[in-house]
């Protein structure tokens, strides 16, 4: 066994062995396992029905680790990603009251897509064409729009009839245990701790078994932390494929913004990640970038027949490789991990609401980073960023604040004269937005 796993992984040619490959697989599934509990919450707030999502995550996490451990040897793990699925249920199922299996029907055709661009190189080309300050805004707005969930999650911000939103009952025990949840999971990060988020999310829900609520507990009761996963018949194959393209009209920006923060996600993770573990060229390139993006397209379309929002690579994918990690044997480790933690489902079923709220507030605070690449003294690039981010939670849609975004950046580069460096896609999609409000397309 160890001379196959030496031979498919080529652990001595990238300086890395068994021992260090497990280490690190463990590591990264404890620093990205609280998705387990967070997206299947995320989900049924969309309306899906909360029997089964724990295993369909797990399942589409293991599929798509597998797929990318397999395809590109590469130590980065996948599941359902983050902000996307606040995305698939805020936007598309809540927002646009568009049925939740006709979603899923999006997030298909989402992953075909991004699988044909993938293969026929032409997302590099988009990805060239998208202004960078409108990639940093969008990433960092969703960041936002995903602390904002996690905030009324808890009931730490409510909605107000004369401000719109206002600051929450703070005497209430679920927002108490919040705030120190949040605390607590900041200060675990930043001393690096392994699987700080799901310490945290544990944490919560075991000090809630004691807290009294009402007739019964801040975390409910159970008679068995192991147990058998759920089915998924509910969900499996219930994809709308249709419903799409029957309704274009009001599904197109929808499928593109799926499209669009995939595809830069995906590639700002594989970029970072690969830098950490020396992946690169020495001209900056990740070898491999083409199978790793069919690998994450592949994976949403999978995730989409399943019963999950879009399937993609994970940044928490650096805490393996700060632990060793080089090869894909890290990924199947992981992979093997999402497989056996159904059998604690039981546990995962009794984690209150309340407990995931530092999860999505460490998450967005993470994804805030990126904001220090912004070139702060081009008012232009600042502008564009800014209206991006702002939108996202105000408008409690991704999709606009994408849309608001390429609007901004073309009216400043139009209004100051530098037409010619936009390029053609930035003004295609420009145009059709402004079609969109103009004719109210939505």
């Amino acid at each position: 066994m160890s001379n196959l796993l030496e031979r498919l992984f080529k652990l001595s040619e990238k300086g890395s062995n068994l021992k260090t490959e497990f280490i690190a697989g463990l590591t990264t599934f404890a620093a990205m396992s609280y998705v387990l509990v967070v997206n299947p919450g995320i989900l049924s707030a969309g309306g899906m029905p909360i029997e089964g999502l724990i295993t369909v995550t797990a399942l589409a996490a293991c599929l798509g680790t597998l797929l990318m451990a397999l395809m590109t040897n590469y130590p980065i793990a996948m599941a359902p990603g983050m902000g996307l699925n606040a995305f698939f249920a805020f936007t598309i199922c809540l927002s646009r009251e568009i049925p939740w299996d006709a979603a899923l029907g999006i997030v298909f055709w989402n992953g075909i897509l991004f699988l044909v661009l993938s293969l026929t190189g032409v997302r590099t080309k988009i990805a060239e064409a998208i202004p960078a300050a409108l990639k940093i805004g969008v990433q960092c707005g969703i960041g936002l729009f995903i602390a904002f969930i996690g905030l009324k999650n808890a009931g730490l911000v409510v909605a107000h009839p004369a401000t719109f939103v206002t600051i929450g009952d703070l005497s209430q025990p679920a927002a108490l245990l919040a705030i120190a949840g949040i605390l607590l999971t900041i200060v675990l990060v930043i001393k690096k701790v392994s699987g700080a988020i799901l310490i945290s999310v544990l944490l919560l829900t075991l000090v809630g078994v004691f807290i009294p609520v009402g007739d019964g507990y801040l975390t409910q009761h159970t008679d068995s932390l192991i147990g058998m996963p759920d089915g998924i018949g509910t969900t499996f194959m219930a994809m709308d494929i249709l419903y799409p393209i029957e309704h274009l009209a009001e599904t197109w920006d929808l499928i593109f913004a799926l499209l669009f923060v995939n595809m830069f996600d995906t590639i700002g993770t594989l970029i970072g990640v690969s830098r950490r573990a020396n992946l690169l060229t020495p001209e900056g390139k990740l070898p491999k970038i083409g199978p790793a993006m069919t690998a994450d397209a592949t994976a949403s379309v999978v995730g989409a027949a399943l019963g999950t929002s879009p399937v993609t690579s994970y940044v928490e994918s650096a805490a393996g490789v700060s632990a060793g990690g080089r090869t894909g044997l890290t990924s199947i480790v992981v992979a093997l991990c999402f497989l056996l933690a159904l059998f604690f489902t039981p546990l995962m079923k009794v984690i209150p609401l309340m407990a995931t709220t530092p999860a999505l507030i460490m998450v967005g605070i993470l994804m805030m980073d990126s904001f220090k690449q912004l070139d702060f003294d081009d008012l232009g690039a600042l502008a564009t960023a800014s209206v991006a981010l702002l939108a996202m939670p105000l408008t409690f849609s991704i999709s606009e604040g994408i849309a608001l975004g390429f609007i901004t950046y073309v009216g400043i580069m139009l209004g100051t004269g530098r037409f010619k460096q936009v390029s053609l896609i930035t003004y295609v999609m420009a145009a059709v937005f402004i079609l969109r409000y103009v004719l109210d397309l939505k």
